[in-house]
């Protein structure tokens, strides 16, 4: 786990002194502990709230949805906000793992965008402010295609790119490929479907340069593979600034959406204080920061009129187009249909 620290002051530590002072640290000084995506909430963020507000920060990242699911099923992990992705917030809440939120508490939740103001995930926003968001698509470098250009996750399977195509090491990113090359929603839980997807999946393999989630951007951009499925945001982002022959793009078979967002873990010690926080970064100024200093898109209708580089708005690479966000699919818990695409995915890496 990748620790970012504020405060001189360990979450360890924290809980100690939780359990003996109430909901403020130490000397009384205020403080909020946030658990979150490694460098999603960027560092300037941290500062002008610590800045103007005299709150104690103490972060720590996750690598992973399961990662922080299970850190605060154990119990007592003295968070008060974590950063959910979409799916992991159906399962925070199956689990009472976050508070519902009080919306006489909340302001500044009318500047998120429409498309992620009623999410199938979380209705109403009951749980969950999101904060940033992203695609799942295609990188492909059009020196190694030939010039041809790749729309569709049906070059992924094809054979003639053998060797030069990548996935991303991960279970329902690779599904959204399988079953939407198949016709199918990315969200299916159609134990038929899923799996016609697996076989498919199963078929693609041998033709693989292999599954990976860490440097494919690179592997692409070097030409060591021409397409890879892809995960738009930052470094994809970068990649696409940099390199001439790099594109992203979603697929003309919708792609999926990925939304990161703020909430506040169930008994959490600094209620208030996590309020604050999520009003502070709902001002679209400050929502603003996540673009501007993470290279992210944010969630915020009204912080785009404060994104510096307003070219970013029409890079797909962070900001995909409402046309394409409305043909995407969110990825949202299967609930007992994970069983068909754990059962499938292990067939997958075993084959």
């Amino acid at each position: 786990m990748k620790k970012k620290t504020l405060a001189v002051v360990g979450i360890a530590g924290i809980a100690a002194s939780l359990a003996l002072t109430g909901c403020t640290g130490g000397g009384g000084s205020q403080q909020l502990n946030v658990y979150a995506w490694a460098d999603e909430i960027p560092q300037s963020v941290f500062d002008a709230f610590t800045k103007e507000t005299g709150i104690t920060v103490n972060v720590d990242s996750f690598d992973s949805n399961e990662t922080m699911i299970s850190k605060l099923a154990a119990g007592n992990s003295g968070y008060d906000i974590v950063e959910p992705s979409q799916y992991a917030v159906q399962q925070l809440v199956g689990q009472q793992l976050i508070e519902p939120l009080d919306k006489s508490k909340v302001e500044g939740i009318d500047n998120i965008a429409s498309t992620f103001a009623d999410p199938s995930y979380d209705p109403g926003l009951e749980y969950s402010v999101p904060w940033v968001w992203g695609t799942t698509g295609l990188m492909y470098n059009s020196e190694c295609t030939g010039g041809e250009e790749i729309t569709s996750w049906k070059s992924l399977f094809d054979p003639k790119w053998n060797g030069k195509v990548n996935m991303l090491d991960n279970m329902l990113a690779a599904y959204i490929a399988g079953l939407q090359v198949n016709g199918f929603d990315a969200n299916s839980t159609d134990e038929q479907e899923i799996a016609k997807a697996t076989e498919s999946l199963i078929k693609q393999k041998p033709m693989l340069a292999g599954y990976n989630s860490t440097n494919y951007g690179d592997l692409v951009a070097n030409g060591d593979v021409c397409i890879s499925e892809a995960w738009g945001g930052t470094s994809t982002a970068k990649i696409v600034e940099e390199n001439k022959n790099v594109r992203y793009v979603i697929p003309e078979e919708g792609g999926s959406l990925w939304v990161d967002g703020l909430a506040i873990a169930k008994g959490a010690p600094n209620q208030s204080a996590a309020y604050e926080f999520i009003n502070f970064l709902l001002r679209p100024e400050i929502a603003a920061m996540a673009t501007n200093d993470g290279g992210l898109a944010s969630a915020n209708q009204a912080a785009q009129q404060y994104v510096t580089d307003q070219g970013l708005l029409a890079n797909v690479a962070v900001y995909a187009s409402e046309e394409q966000v409305a043909n995407a699919d969110f990825i949202v818990d299967p609930g007992k249909a994970m069983k068909f695409y754990q059962d499938g995915w292990t067939r997958v890496k075993a084959s």
